[in-house]
């Protein structure tokens, strides 16, 4: 049963986004009003229905062996071990926390102590909420270590290791996109045409299409448009679509629901939330006035067990802990937090800038859970997906190193890695490093792309475009001085000079 759910899910990821999702989704909608249709005999009903239009293929052979679960979702057995190992390290340091501090994972707020969270719900902001000596469990930095430390005990004396591939930081072989292998894809191809476009009365003709595809809410044709870049005005509504979110009353019912939560309970990991806000997003220019959506979404976020259904795909495990004082007793081990992640330093930035686009806090949580589900989950787990951040950081080294050589080799040798001073931009989408609006512009193609690998383009192409003064540079410190403000970059023409002038 768990193997059929695992590849269930496998294949509804790999469809999402498609025109066929689309129509499927569209008809399973239809289908759920018919009284002929019922839940409890549905697999049953598949069966028999593939069976009886003879595509038996598409059924497991009876009696063959399955991989289990765990390798469905990650097949290189030393990534699973070190995500294992990494999540041991992170639920150690929250109970030496919870330890330290004498402070409860989770415990029933007075009735006084309700009334007044339900009374400054929309003004958290103004007051200095959480544990002041809470910190938070690790930083960017921290998960760059244990990537670092990667290996694979197969390649060890492998010929396929060449001088090269010793220049970085990441020491696995993983199959990732070179840039001809990318400007073959159709939707980098059209980035040029796309670009000009843009700049021209095309636009007025796109922006009415775009309006078309938003009344007739076809969620395939919005991710179409989405790679071309969103108008300003239509974006909510064609991010909306291509989640798939709704804010219909059974949405906003269950954010009220997790609200609930909220206010009658209080949990450890709260103190992380408010600590990150304060430090992260509450100190940046665009996003401090969004201080109190970000408290609001992050502890309802906390709450959502709807949440764990990512873990179907997803090589990691929810942690687990004892919320009593039995310790050690297995009946009183439960998911910790009830979503299954613990927040981590910079974990608000994945919510800041969705409140440009969204001021309704039950529309804003429902986007940023999907996104998150979908897309952010993969930048803090350690696996061999190439959206996952092992791929992203080795694809961004190869990148780099293919087509400026002298400079990856210059950095190296003044102890300045290039991905040491990339990795903070990469595991954060560039949520805090670009311009909103530029920012904006770079989530577009990855909602359009269904891909993370952008991200990796565009890091190697912000040092392609300070390459110059790079080279100029003797010590990890000036080089990161170089590249400290990214806020005056344009992402569309950094990506086209770098994919087309590059690839030629």
């Amino acid at each position: 049963m768990m193997d059929e759910s695992v590849s269930i899910t496998q294949i509804v990821q790999r469809l999402k986004g498609t025109n066929l999702h689309s129509q499927l989704e569209k008809q399973a909608k239809e289908c759920l009003h018919k009284p002929e249709i019922k839940l409890e005999t549905l697999k049953d009903d598949v069966r028999r229905l593939l069976k009886a239009s003879g595509m038996t293929w598409l059924l497991p052979p009876p009696g063959h062996p399955r991989a289990p679960p765990e390798h469905t979702k990650e097949p290189l057995a030393y990534m699973r071990k070190t995500q294992v190992n990494w999540e041991k390290r992170i639920l150690k340091s929250l109970n030496s926390m919870c330890t330290e501090l004498g402070i409860p994972l989770a415990r029933k707020r007075p009735v006084a102590e309700q009334k007044e969270l339900t009374n400054k719900w929309n003004e958290m902001g103004t007051d200095e909420p959480g544990n002041a000596d809470t910190h938070s469990l690790f930083f960017h930095s921290d998960i760059l270590k244990v990537l670092v430390g990667l290996k694979n005990p197969n390649n060890e004396r492998s010929e396929d290791l060449t001088v090269r591939s010793h220049w970085g930081l990441i020491q696995v072989s993983l199959n990732v996109r070179d840039i001809l292998q990318m400007v073959s894809l159709p939707f980098f191809i059209s980035l040029p045409s796309i670009f000009l476009m843009s700049r021209h009365k095309e636009w007025s003709h796109l922006f009415f299409c775009i309006s078309v595809v938003v009344s007739e809410q076809d969620s395939a044709a919005a991710q179409q448009y989405s790679r071309q870049g969103c108008p300003t005005g239509l974006r909510a509504q064609l991010w909306s679509l291509i989640l798939n979110t709704t804010n219909d009353p059974e949405d906003i019912t269950h954010y009220e629901q997790l609200k609930a939560r909220v206010i009658h309970h209080d949990l450890l990991v709260d103190n992380l939330i408010y600590k990150d806000v304060k430090l992260t997003a509450s100190n940046d220019d665009y996003y401090f006035v969004f201080e109190d959506y970000l408290y609001q979404v992050l502890l309802c976020f906390s709450r959502d067990t709807a949440v764990l259904e990512h873990f179907n795909y997803n090589c990691a495990t929810p942690p687990k802990s004892c919320i009593q004082s039995k310790s050690g007793s297995e009946q009183c081990a439960v998911v910790y937090p009830p979503n299954g992640v613990i927040p981590f330093h910079g974990f608000s930035m994945y919510v800041a800038p969705l409140c440009f686009l969204y001021n309704e806090p039950s529309k804003l949580y429902s986007v940023f859970r999907e996104m998150y589900i979908r897309y952010f989950f993969r930048l803090h787990s350690i696996s061999s997906h190439p959206s996952g951040i092992v791929s992203l950081c080795l694809q961004f080294e190869r990148l780099l190193q293919t087509h400026l050589p002298q400079l990856f080799y210059h950095l190296r040798e003044i102890g300045a890695q290039p991905l040491r001073i990339a990795f903070k931009w990469i595991v954060r989408a560039f949520s805090g490093y670009l311009s909103t609006d530029q920012l904006l512009l770079l989530w577009d193609r990855i909602l359009g792309y269904d891909s993370l690998e952008i991200v990796a383009v565009l890091a190697t192409a912000v040092f392609v475009f300070r390459a110059e003064n790079l080279m100029e540079v003797t010590s990890l410190a000036s080089a990161e001085a170089v590249l400290a403000d990214l806020s005056t970059l344009k992402v569309m023409p950094l990506l086209q000079i770098f994919l087309f002038a590059t690839s030629v």
